[in-house]
């Protein structure tokens, strides 16, 4: 990989795969966060009735409980995973486009119910394309691979979000909503023209091996202490930076900007130097591994946390506005490139749906948990004392990357987590 051109890494049949699969596993997601809230305000539905609408979400967060079914089951049709993407995208593609033949008004319940029946296959689909991603990626293109995927991801909410917008104003909702769920045949192409990742996977003989293997295949190969401490850099890698960017448009009006400014601004620098930053980011630990990006760009993610302090020291400043959102969602796209390689080398193939889940699922906790105590927090200390908080709670991440990337490893490949032969024959065994 350090002899192939840059261009040539990211043209190859995988990194298209990538777009495919980030595309498709990011679009039902910002149709439910984006959309459908449009659409029910538009209608007339209370404010306190959408808020009720974040509940949906909660099937992202859990679907660690059903991916061991994935792992254990084959859906009889095109392959292992190839066969539950197609099945998640074609009931994507019913169920999104039946949203729009309710009026809300009248039937508020269906609407919910067939939202909630969204979500759990939208999590559905994304269990298995992380499987099939990190199945398909070999080790020198996790980062890239995933980088791609989760720009591809971010880019898919600009259809419902911009794109299903400007169709609301032309035409009914009826309509609409089949439009969005069109995109969907994006999925549905890819999943019939690719093949199968692994041409002899490994599945587990029952729904308890399912249930267990990933547990026993991580702590046995990494140890306890090392397992716990991998847990915990997960947990606290993206802690302080996910809890300065909690409040983000708060924080904004309190330093007097307009909504427009915060539209036009903050939003923009916001979107582009992050997906600017993944790319950059994954093209980066490209050469120099996944290691060594964890340690860079984390330091650049702490960093960009004391723009947030300048910017509360100097309230009112659009140039100021400009330069902090784009500097700090620079270092998002930039570490989230880093942690979302090393959560895929750190999963094995013999239970990567599982683990995958697990993983995910926990590095996304702190972005729950700083939306729920963020806004305490600032009520008792003020934003500038805040944001130095967010920036010592970065520290820990920083700290473990001691014991779990060690920065002069000699190479990211000598801490592959590939399955040896002993440890999947002690799984089977199992």
């Amino acid at each position: 990989m350090a002899q192939t051109g840059l261009w040539r890494a990211l043209l190859n049949r995988r990194m298209l795969i990538c777009v495919g699969i980030g595309f498709a596993s990011g679009l039902p997601l910002y149709l439910l966060v984006q959309l459908v809230p449009a659409w029910l305000r538009l209608e007339g539905v209370s404010l306190t009735a959408i808020g009720f609408f974040t509940a949906i979400q909660y099937p992202y967060s859990l679907k660690f409980l059903w991916s061991p079914l994935i792992e254990r089951y084959s859906v009889p049709l095109l392959g292992r995973r190839r066969g539950w993407m197609l099945l998640t995208q074609v009931l994507l593609l019913i169920s999104i486009s039946l949203l729009g033949i309710w009026k809300p008004q009248d039937a508020l319940i269906l609407i919910t119910v067939t939202s909630v029946a969204i979500a759990i296959f939208s999590a559905t689909q994304d269990i298995v394309l992380d499987a099939y991603r990190r199945e398909l990626l070999p080790d020198d293109e996790l980062a890239l691979g995933n980088s791609i995927h989760v720009q591809a991801y971010r880019i898919a909410g600009l259809v419902p979000g911009s794109l299903g917008l400007i169709l609301a104003d032309q035409m009914s909702w009826d309509l609409v909503f089949p439009i969005m769920a069109a995109f969907m045949l994006v999925g549905v192409i890819l999943t019939l023209l690719i093949k199968e990742a692994q041409d002899k996977p490994h599945v587990p003989i029952s729904l308890k091996a399912a249930i267990t293997e990933p547990f026993v295949e991580f702590f046995g190969r990494r140890g306890y202490r090392a397992a716990v401490a991998v847990l915990a850099f997960m947990f606290f890698y993206k802690l302080g930076d996910n809890m300065a960017t909690a409040l983000a448009t708060p924080f904004y009006l309190d330093m007097g900007f307009t909504p427009t400014q915060i539209g036009v601004i903050a939003k923009n620098a916001a979107l582009w130097p992050s997906i600017i930053g993944g790319i950059l980011g994954g093209l980066m630990i490209v050469k120099i591994g996944i290691n060594r990006g964890l340690w860079v760009f984390g330091v650049v993610q702490l960093a960009t946390i004391f723009g947030f302090v300048w910017m509360s020291l100097t309230p009112g400043n659009p140039w100021v506005l400009a330069i902090v959102i784009a500097a700090e969602y620079l270092g998002v796209g930039l570490g989230t490139a880093a942690s979302v390689a090393f959560i895929a080398r750190e999963s094995s193939r013999v239970a990567v749906a599982t683990q995958l889940a697990l993983f995910t699922a926990l590095a996304a906790l702190p972005r729950v948990l700083a939306s729920s105590v963020s806004g305490l927090l600032v009520d008792q200390i003020g934003w500038t004392s805040f944001f130095y908080l967010c920036a010592l709670l970065a520290l820990p991440g920083m700290m473990l990357l001691h014991w779990v990337a060690p920065f002069n490893a000699p190479l990211d490949s000598e801490m592959d987590i590939e399955e040896g032969g002993e440890q999947k024959a002690a799984i089977e065994a199992r």
